[in-house]
């Protein structure tokens, strides 16, 4: 009976220890749950944190998307207008090809007869030694015929040789008749390879000249018909302020265009462009049509930086959007495509050398040029 009471006491001695470990186990366990729901907490936030920059990123990226369509606009609009420049110089220069050719058309000519008058007068100086030669051998045969003829009464034996001697000397004189003819007709030819160099040189000259006299008339007719313009566009914008002439060209400053730091025609803006286009559409018709003129404008922006987080990187790009918009809304005013350009030059080319609010107010400007191309 006491055997049995000590062997039911060990056995129940043990459960003790069992209930310590499963309680370690326990809080092992619990410890790693905790461990577990705050790293997901953890990683809860940071993805929120993620997915937050990633929808800034995907506004930035639907941005550059729309800057990026604007580009290519503009570029295709630049690559059309390159290509129509591109014919109009080639025509300029097939033109030019052709004079270039007719005129190496005529020195060739020029050269050949120079080179004929040459050879006539190489031949001539010939005929002339063999002149002189003929003239020695009828001396010669004159002096013998007068011994012959001294000696006659002597040697009749003599008188084959003296009838010889004269038919030797006429056709000495014979064969010196033909030579005079033939200097004669070599002298003509000359004279005619002269006269036929000479209006070869004053055809030149004169194709030269009247060429010259053609393009300095073109310059002339079109520097009439900008003062004709400039003179009407200065009656019809009398009285507004920012609008002035410079030389050969008429300044707008951008103010009275569009808002500050926008290539938006603002509607005070548009009402003098239409007035421009009122005058133009009054001078263009009274131009010649062989005179490619064209109206240039040329895009100004201030030397100071663009703003940050704008629309345009850069003054290139301002001033050149803005020398756009103004061809494009002259050109909705019925001014021809072909003699519309425009030009930007950012703040490369200031009005003035300082740098005060208002000498920066001077250099924002648009510049209109009536040229030809």
């Amino acid at each position: 009976m006491a055997l049995r009471r000590r062997g039911v006491a060990a056995t129940l001695d043990a459960w003790p220890g069992y209930v310590d470990a499963l309680s370690t186990l326990l809080m092992v366990i619990t410890f790693v749950l905790l461990v577990f729901v705050l790293a997901q907490a953890f990683l809860s936030v940071k993805l929120s944190h993620k997915d937050t920059e990633l929808q800034t990123l995907d506004r930035q990226i639907a941005q550059l998307s729309d800057m990026l369509s604007l580009e290519k606009g503009r570029n295709a609009e630049l690559t059309l207008a390159v290509a129509g420049l591109n014919k109009q110089v080639t025509a300029a220069e097939a033109a030019r090809d052709a004079l270039r050719q007719k005129l190496a058309a005529d020195e060739s000519q020029l050269t050949e007869d120079q080179a004929a008058a040459s050879a006539a007068a190489a031949n001539s100086a010939a005929l002339s030694a063999q002149l002189a030669d003929a003239a020695t051998q009828q001396q010669s045969a004159e002096a013998r015929m007068t011994m012959l003829a001294q000696a006659a009464d002597t040697a009749t034996a003599s008188r084959d040789k003296i009838n010889a001697d004269a038919a030797q000397i006429a056709l000495l004189n014979k064969q010196v008749a033909q030579l005079r003819l033939q200097l004669a007709a070599i002298s003509s030819d000359l004279d005619l390879a002269k006269k036929s160099d000479a209006a070869k040189t004053t055809q030149i000259n004169d194709l030269t000249a009247r060429l010259n006299l053609a393009l300095a008339n073109k310059v002339q007719e079109l520097k009439r018909y900008r003062s004709e313009f400039f003179g009407r566009l200065r009656q019809v914008l009398k009285g507004v302020n920012g609008v002035q002439i410079v030389g050969d060209r008429f300044v707008f400053q951008s103010e009275v265009l569009f808002p500050v730091d926008s290539a938006e025609l603002s509607p005070a803006g548009q009402t003098q462009l239409r007035k421009l286009a009122t005058t133009l559409a009054q001078v263009a018709p009274r131009i010649p049509t062989d005179i490619p003129w064209i109206l240039r404008v040329d895009g100004h922006a201030d030397p100071q930086p663009i703003r940050e987080n704008g629309k345009y990187l850069s003054n290139w790009e301002l001033s050149a959007e803005r020398a756009i918009n103004v061809v494009r809304y002259l050109s909705a005013q019925g001014v021809p495509a072909k003699h519309l350009a425009a030009a930007a030059f950012g703040d490369t080319e200031p009005l003035v050398p300082g740098h005060t609010p208002a000498d920066y107010a001077h250099d924002r400007r648009i510049e209109l040029r009536l040229t030809d191309r």
